[in-house]
């Protein structure tokens, strides 16, 4: 999970390639967008609405300032300064075209262009957005790869059925299944893989209906499959790590711990790189995620970046 400074302004935004964009940087071209009540060039980005996490802000803005729905692919570093005085953090990620709304001109956005990323330092009326763009030029193509906690279920204690592979989701629970509905197209997630257990299946299930995509059970992430063998739990996982697919991952509590260890040893980080870094944090909260955005090598998978985010309170 990102740190953040709770005085700060929080935003998010995107650098935008070409949909079919050449193999070198200097052929590449980044969409730009011009701020008429700040008179300045600068990339599309925007504040964190209440109640909302920074990839669907990201990718919200886009869509508002530019008409462009994107899907977000690699995560790059925030950007940190001063605006009008007070601290504000930006979020980024590289993202590319899914579809073209049309775009049209307001008082936020009045113009938009798509510039050779050789010309951003020169264009952009920021030094820090041109060095965002060199960093997005520099960044391999990712997959990603999400760990997801189930949403909020029904109290144990509540439950009155005699499977607690039947337990529901709470009212609070669909609430945030429908919120994820949104995170996960964010990413462009085409594969879906959840536990068996009722309450990971519903987690995911809307977000299954809305894009038409089938769930795949995968009985070794059940609690009670990982607690009869936990090595294929660990088995399972690693294959799935291995799959160059955007795909996200529903299981429980009890099973993160083995399903991080998994994703973090077959991507070749050492135990200590993961222990000093918060985003592999597995005490998710329900509906919390961790988005591992896979490179791929002649060795195969790697880890380029990673995020974890907490769904609204």
């Amino acid at each position: 999970m990102a740190k953040k400074d709770d005085a700060a302004i929080h935003a998010a935004g995107v650098v935008v390639f070409t949909p079919a964009h050449a193999s070198t940087s200097q052929d590449r071209q980044f969409l730009a967008v011009h701020r008429p009540h700040r008179e300045d060039w600068s990339l599309p980005k925007g504040k964190v609405d209440p109640g909302e996490i920074t990839p669907c802000t990201a990718v919200r803005e886009c869509d508002e300032e530019t008409g462009y729905a994107v899907t977000l692919a690699a995560r790059l570093p925030s950007a940190h300064y001063l605006a009008q005085g007070q601290p504000k953090q930006v979020d980024y990620w590289v993202a590319t075209v899914r579809g073209d709304e049309g775009f049209a001109p307001d008082d936020e956005v009045d113009e938009i262009r798509w510039i050779s990323v050789e010309d951003a330092a020169e264009f952009l009326t920021y030094a820090d957005d041109a060095e965002m763009v060199r960093l997005a030029a520099g960044a391999p193509e990712t997959v990603p790869l999400v760990i997801l906690r189930h949403a909020k279920a029904m109290r144990r204690a509540d439950f009155e059925g005699k499977d607690d592979a039947d337990r529901p989701l709470s009212g609070r629970g669909r609430g945030e299944a429908k919120y994820l509905v949104d995170v996960l197209d964010a990413y462009g997630i085409t594969d879906i893989h959840s536990s068996p257990y009722k309450r990971c299946v519903t987690t995911v299930s809307k977000f299954a209906k809305a894009t038409g995509i089938d769930i795949t059970e995968e009985p070794s992430v059940s609690e009670a499959g990982h607690e009869e063998d936990p090595r294929l739990t660990e088995r399972r996982v690693t294959e799935l790590v291995n799959e160059p697919r955007p795909l996200v991952l529903c299981t429980h509590r009890p099973v993160l711990p083995t399903v991080v260890s998994a994703v973090t040893k077959a991507l070749g980080l050492p135990v200590t790189s993961v222990q000093d870094d918060p985003h592999w944090d597995s005490r998710l909260p329900p509906g919390g995620m961790i988005v591992v955005h896979r490179e791929w090598t002649e060795k195969g998978p790697r880890a380029f970046a990673v995020e974890q985010h907490h769904l609204p309170r």
